[in-house]
């Protein structure tokens, strides 16, 4: 028998906040050591541009084995040389990250490339759609496209080169708010306890 859960969004609320309280000092721990693996990876971008091209080969072997055990258990299943395809393809390119980190670096720099000119674009077109209905603000996202596009033509003009530092700036960047975010979170839920 199923007990009765609350709807009331000021109950939800304050069972979110409380379960913040109770564990901000394990949010403020890993803040603070986003903040500082998020440093390192800015300091040091050839580690940490390896070190994510390495996990992203992990991830990607790992995913295609399992799609091999899967599809060839189920080898009657619709789609049967599809999935088998996929997990072949898996399987190959988190190899060759393994055993070429240093090109998978250049590939993934280049889909990099490919997602920030796409994102640039999109986001260009979003703002002028929100200019023509006169929505507030448009301006900030009509920057960040712009902006997107930038870091795009400032990673293509600089290849190969950049393929040493433009993940591991963007991962420290990113592991770096992250962090800020979790530690003020952390600070906000002790001062309200």
């Amino acid at each position: 028998m199923s007990t009765p859960h609350s709807t009331d969004p000021r109950e939800i609320q304050a069972a979110v906040a409380g379960a913040i309280r109770a564990h901000s000092t394990m949010f403020l721990v890993e803040g603070i050591i986003l903040l500082i693996l998020g440093a390192l990876a800015i300091m040091l971008p050839p580690f940490a541009t390896l070190a994510v091209t390495i996990v992203i080969g992990w991830i990607l072997l790992a995913s295609g084995l399992m799609g091999w055990i899967t599809t060839l258990g189920a080898r009657g299943a619709p789609g049967f040389w599809w999935s088998l395809l996929s997990a072949l393809l898996a399987t190959a390119a988190g190899l060759i990250l393994l055993l070429q980190p240093a090109g998978g670096a250049v590939s993934l720099t280049l889909l990099l490339i490919v997602f920030f000119a796409v994102e640039g674009v999109v986001s260009i077109m979003y703002a002028l759609e929100h200019r023509k209905e006169l929505s507030g603000r448009w301006e900030w996202m009509l920057m960040s496209g712009v902006i997107d596009l930038v870091l795009a033509g400032i990673i293509l003009a600089g290849l190969p080169g950049t393929a040493a530092w433009a993940l591991g700036v963007l991962v420290g960047i990113n592991m770096i708010f992250g962090g800020a975010a979790l530690i003020a979170m952390a600070i906000h839920a002790k001062r309200s306890a």
